[in-house]
């Protein structure tokens, strides 16, 4: 009989035996990796939390506890026992389960998460406001709130993951932080934190706890208490802390800490749990799980498996075996810029790199291996990258940061005060640009102009293919006045354009792509946001369209506005960006500034709102950003224009049509 069909929430759940809680995380991972075949998605880090998660649900009352989880891509099996099975059919798709907690879809999930490092203070938050309102979990109020929260070895080191840490040891009441450590974030983890879990283990030591923890753990029931479990094993923890050469890390913060325990001993952890849960001190719990657990393929290449997409299990004659094909699409972005990058690198000497636990993400990865001296992965950090590759440009080095658009919001103080405060020249490469598809709201790159621009002297820029990324890194390479960033989406690079030669970056020069004597109307493409506009002219046969790649929201290319809003035609400006603070935004405050008419000004861009996960095209369409909705709106600007001398329609500021 297979259970998880049966498991409509959690209460379902409690009503099986422990005995039969393996089968059931067998289930789980199998209709896991079936559906990431499909769809793609986050695989290897939720297989490797399986047995965790179920522990963690027949323990607790997550209904009227609280679990908060640190990153959030780990939360498919939570996601799996809380009533929503119907929805892992069209993981990550439009009207099916978002790859993130998410709490539009329940109350089981209280925050929507997909930065690491949060999940510490937000628990710590929930603990004292529920003691303050006389909720909380106490001996002596049973039918108290408790709290749990789970965060990974690779997020531990993150800056506010730390600050929290540092807080809940100022707790005095039942908190439970379960560090997941599988040895892995997205690739291997960086620093010295790591290399101390690298040496837990490692160490001979590992192995006697784990011996000891099992042996306690078979007489739990019936009686026993977490603090003599926690004295019971003080002898072994003790001798674990000299061989590492430390005295219990986490002690330091005032946390009680059990472990390291084995993660995928479904019936262990459900005791050691049930004891932790009556514990009034605030506790880590160090559990040791191994990344893409049940899926050898997984288990063996964790960084690819950590979320790729669809993929096939494939019979293999030759070896006797099988294989797996991943579903591929086009060349990206991404690896274009880091075969761009090896390139600059091969050519100056003064060039440096690094990421924030992103070297495949960011095509870092291609790097790496040909520049081991100058490239650098500082794991979930990116306060720390921005702040080190300033220090080098201190030095005279030309530092590149490859990170996300969604995780530069991380760093933006650093880029303030040690970039452009300095007039240090940070060059900032902002992969998953813009609308992201199915990773949704919590990655979206949506605001990075809108905080840049503020910086004095910043340089704002957007590639449109991979000879403009490259001609984009050439000039960045000799740019010193300040920082500078590029954008670029998460998608396929088109050689639409690659026909025409690519001219090199000139500062706050546009380009032409298509361009009349007379149009009738002229868009200024952001970025890739020129392929779509592309597009829309080819519906839009009975005028004449001029078409740009803008390249530069800072600084604007004043001189192309003053011609085409002198003539009186209209301009439409078109980005992937927020409608505020972006590409068009810039554009009519240049206007104002120059006193043009910015009555002529119709912009397009991200709404005002959240767009929610999804494939890209769709929530291009939410936006009003595909081809048609570009086509519509720039009709409806020509035809507001009839003529020069009667082109005085108002601005219209359009996020979706």
């Amino acid at each position: 009989m297979n259970l998880l069909p049966t498991i409509t929430g959690p209460a379902d759940l409690k009503k099986l035996s422990v005995e039969q809680l393996p089968q059931l995380a067998a289930e789980v991972r199998q209709a896991i990796c079936e559906q990431v075949a499909k769809s793609g998605g986050h695989l290897a880090p939720n297989l490797g939390v399986v047995d965790l998660t179920i522990a963690l649900h027949y323990v607790f009352d997550f209904g009227h506890d609280r679990l908060l989880w640190d990153v959030g891509h780990q939360c498919y099996t939570h996601k799996l026992l809380t009533g929503r099975q119907h929805l892992l059919s069209k993981l990550r798709q439009r009207g099916g389960m978002s790859g993130f907690p998410e709490p539009r879809e329940s109350s089981y999930d209280l925050f929507s998460v997909g930065h690491a490092g949060t999940g510490i203070s937000t628990a710590v938050g929930m603990a004292r406001g529920d003691t303050l309102g006389g909720e909380g979990w106490s001996p002596e109020t049973a039918d108290g709130r408790r709290v749990a929260v789970i965060i990974g070895d690779a997020s531990i080191v993150n800056g506010v993951a730390m600050e929290g840490l540092n807080n809940a040891g100022t707790l005095q009441r039942q908190f439970l932080l379960v560090l997941n450590d599988n040895g892995m974030s997205i690739a291997k983890p960086q620093g010295a934190v790591a290399a101390y879990f690298d040496r837990v283990r490692m160490s001979a030591g590992y192995s006697e706890f784990k011996k000891a923890a099992r042996e306690f753990a078979k007489h739990v029931p019936g009686g026993g208490t977490l603090s003599e479990l926690y004295h019971r094993l003080g002898e072994v923890s003790k001798n674990l802390a000299h061989e590492v050469q430390t005295n219990g890390w986490f002690e330091h913060f005032n946390l009680v800490t059990v472990g390291p325990v084995d993660g995928h001993d479904i019936k262990s952890l459900v005791d050691v749990l049930n004891e932790a849960k009556e514990f009034d001190r605030p506790m880590v719990l160090h559990v040791k799980t191994v990344k893409g657990k049940g899926f050898g393929f997984a288990e063996k290449d964790s960084c690819t498996f950590h979320s790729p997409s669809p993929f096939s299990v494939l019979d293999d004659m030759e070896n006797e075996g099988c294989r797996i094909e991943l579903k591929k699409g086009g060349r990206s972005f991404t690896a274009a810029y880091g075969d761009a990058m090896a390139d600059l690198m091969a050519r100056d000497p003064k060039v440096v790199a690094c990421t924030a636990a992103m070297p495949d993400g960011t095509g870092i990865a291609k790097v790496q291996p040909k520049f081991p001296d100058r490239v650098w992965d500082t794991g979930i950090c990116e306060s720390h990258a921005a702040d080190m590759m300033c220090g080098m440009a201190k030095t005279g080095f030309k530092p590149f940061f490859a990170v996300y658009s969604t995780f530069l919001q991380r760093a933006f103080d650093q880029c303030f005060q040690e970039s452009s405060l300095q007039g240090l020249p940070l060059r900032l490469c902002l992969d998953r640009a813009g609308l992201v598809g199915g990773d949704g709201a919590v990655h979206h790159g949506f605001c990075d102009i809108s905080m840049l621009s503020v910086l004095p002297n910043a340089v704002i820029m957007a590639a449109l293919d991979e000879p403009s990324l490259k001609a984009c890194l050439e000039f960045m390479a000799g740019y010193e006045t300040g920082l500078s960033s590029v954008r670029y989406p998460r998608e396929s690079v088109l050689d639409r354009f690659t026909s025409q030669p690519c001219p090199p970056f000139e500062l706050g020069k546009a380009r032409a792509l298509v361009k009349h004597a007379k149009p009738d109307v002229a868009i200024l493409a952001f970025g890739t946001m020129a392929h779509e506009s592309a597009e829309a002219i080819a519906q839009l046969g009975e005028y004449t369209v001029d078409l740009y790649d803008a390249r530069f929201a800072k600084p604007i290319d004043v001189a192309l506005l003053k011609d085409l809003l002198g003539r009186g035609i209209p301009v439409v400006t078109v980005e992937d960006h927020s409608i505020r603070g972006g590409f068009g935004a810039c554009v009519l405050e240049a206007c104002n500034e120059h006193g043009l008419d910015t009555r002529l000004v119709t912009r397009l861009a991200i709404p005002d709102h959240w767009i929610h996960h999804g494939e890209r095209k769709e929530q291009l369409v939410d936006a009003g950003l595909d081809p048609a909705a570009i086509a519509r709106s720039v009709r409806a600007a020509i035809e507001r224009c009839p003529a020069p001398t009667a082109r005085t329609a108002g601005t219209r500021a359009v996020g979706a049509v």
